[in-house]
């Protein structure tokens, strides 16, 4: 089955999120975008994520979270 040109199943999703950041960070964003291969040897982006959704008290379920690639 193919619906509007995307093969096989499709859904939309239930939930979703947005980020932003302020000007006055660029610079950090910046160098963390640059350093994240060698960020995720160390952390993967699942631990990352639920660390950021933790730290910024931001609720959550995990039936709304999308499936980890690793």
């Amino acid at each position: 089955m193919i619906t509007d040109g995307v093969p096989g199943k499709f859904n939309w999703q239930e939930g979703f999120g947005a980020f932003s950041y302020s000007r006055s960070h660029i610079d950090a964003v910046i160098k963390y975008i640059l350093d994240q291969e060698a960020h995720h040897r160390k952390k993967t982006f699942k631990e990352e994520y639920l660390e950021f959704l933790k730290k910024y008290e931001i609720k959550y379920d995990e039936k709304y979270l999308f499936d980890w690639v690793e």
